[in-house]
């Protein structure tokens, strides 16, 4: 059972698709997951379309309609197969394309205490990446310097604030600071995504920091 939604702002924000590459990955992730979520976001989806049919038209130039016309007759250089369902346990539908398969398909680098990250292709606006916590080790301490979404694909991990599960999504934002630990008994897989890098208070986190892109 899932405990911890979006926030309205970043729905809002998703359905009007002002957000960065990276924050519309982990909302349609977590939507892909939560249904109140996916459910609201639905209806933000509407609202938006209902206040565009109330806005006014915009001209075509004359030649639009044959234009596309041409388009819908022109021969097909070749017959397109229709893409395979991809399903995995842990990674929802949103994120196969990102890794390129399900979890195996995932590049792994060792980041330190077992932990491993896979960062994904996005725009710099913000970053997504893919985080392997073994169960009971912990994230050192660290702040904010933006928005921090953590959403659990696998296990679970607990904080100052409380416990986070799968399909769960922590945001943290400049007033939090905290130490994830994943909980006992199976090892935790979140996707992470950041607009600003971490604040770290020890020291070797914070010399690796650039070498890790935290």
């Amino acid at each position: 059972m899932i405990k911890h939604h979006l926030t309205e702002d970043l729905m809002i924000g998703y359905a009007a698709g002002t957000l960065p590459e990276a924050v519309n990955l982990a909302v349609a992730t977590h939507i892909s997951l939560c249904d109140d979520c996916r459910a609201a976001v639905d209806t933000y989806d509407a609202m938006g379309g209902s206040v565009m049919n109330g806005c006014d038209g915009v001209a075509m130039s004359s030649d639009s309609l044959n234009a596309a016309l041409a388009s819908i007759r022109a021969p097909e250089s070749a017959p397109v197969a229709p893409p395979k369902p991809r399903r995995d346990a842990v990674l929802p539908a949103p994120l196969l394309d990102y890794v390129g398969g399900g979890l195996d398909a995932v590049k792994w680098s060792p980041v330190g205490m077992g932990v491993k990250q896979a960062i994904l292709p996005t725009s710099k606006a913000a970053t997504a990446r893919l985080l392997y916590i073994p169960s009971g080790v912990g994230v050192p301490d660290h702040g904010h310097r933006g928005i921090e979404l953590t959403l659990v694909l696998q296990g679970a991990f607990r904080d100052e604030e409380d416990v986070f599960a799968r399909g769960d999504i922590e945001i943290a934002t400049e007033a939090d600071e905290h130490t994830p630990i994943a909980e006992i008994g199976e090892d935790c897989i979140c996707l992470a995504v950041t607009d600003a890098p971490l604040k770290f208070r020890g020291l070797l986190p914070r010399i690796a920091q650039p070498f890790l892109r935290i």
